[in-house]
């Protein structure tokens, strides 16, 4: 079998944005939206509309998120709207929170910690997806790409506590009296992206944007500045490889800040996660990096 292709752009602008998705194949149909993280507020890292609006458009999409699980300005359906629209995403399209309507369960096959994944109701809305990550450090992850935006990133509040307590509890109430051991904590993480992708018969295509390289993730509102200079897009049709490249960027940058870095993924085991998708399915660690510069 033949290594996924990973596409790599140092260019990170809006046009290179088009031309990376134009080198994926096949190609979004149908209804499509783009699921980003729509950034705390107080944070500054997030992917900017002014970068991502021509691309949305190109693909004349919807973005999509959900409610968080943590306090903040993200986690009620009236507070993040207004966080949505303050960070001018309402500007360049239509943002559907995809669990405003309630939530369902989907079938997670493969995994040893979930027996389902936890979305909201207006996945059912959509054809395809476009898994449109800002890479970055994360404090319980390690590091946050599109296997994050696609497991915690597309579940729903109740879903997320499930994802964080490893099966063990779907209330968000008493989500961090319960959350998992690390290792099972990035296994559920992987089994639910899976579980998006089966239900979505793998109509979904990934880009990592590798900017603003902060050891902290969007969902802070307060988070460190980045560590390490901006290094480039890669997408891929491959969540696992569009990931473990990325990682690959990092670790062999000379960079200055790789080692704060680093620090942050090796802190919370975060690599762990990428051999334990690969052995589920979900992707392939192992890739063909190919520059469109």
């Amino acid at each position: 079998m033949s290594k996924p292709i990973v596409y790599f752009t140092k260019e990170i602008t809006p046009d290179s944005l088009v031309k990376i998705y134009e080198k994926l194949s096949p190609k979004l149909e149908g209804r499509i939206g783009v699921k980003i993280s729509t950034g705390e507020p107080g944070g500054h890292n997030y992917l900017k509309p002014e970068l991502i609006g021509k691309l949305v458009k190109h693909l004349n999409a919807n973005i999509v998120e959900c409610n968080t699980a943590y306090p903040g300005r993200r986690n009620t359906f009236k507070e993040h709207l207004k966080a949505i629209e303050e960070h001018g995403f309402t500007k360049i399209a239509t943002v559907d929170l995809l669990d405003s309507e309630g939530e369902f369960d989907i079938p997670v096959k493969g995994g040893k910690h979930l027996d389902v994944d936890i979305v909201g109701t207006h996945m059912k809305n959509y054809d395809s997806f476009l898994n449109l990550a800002h890479f970055k450090g994360h404090a319980m992850g390690g590091f946050g790409g599109v296997l994050k935006n696609q497991s915690i990133g597309f579940g729903s509040s109740n879903g997320k506590a499930y994802i964080h307590t490893a099966g063990t509890s779907r209330d968000v109430n008493h989500l961090w009296d319960q959350i998992a051991e690390q290792n099972a904590f990035l296994e559920s993480m992987a089994e639910a992206a899976k579980a998006v992708k089966d239900y979505m018969k793998g109509k979904i295509l990934y880009i990592n944007v590798m900017n603003n390289l902060s050891v902290d993730c969007d969902c802070d509102s307060h988070p460190e500045d980045p560590c390490m200079k901006d290094i480039g897009i890669l997408a891929s049709t491959d969540p696992v490889a569009v990931d473990q490249a990325a990682i690959d960027k990092i670790w062999s940058s000379t960079d200055s800040g790789r080692d704060h870095f680093i620090a942050r993924v090796e802190r919370q085991n975060g690599r762990h996660i990428l051999p334990y998708a690969e052995s589920i399915g979900l992707g392939s660690r192992e890739y063909e990096l190919v520059e469109i510069d």
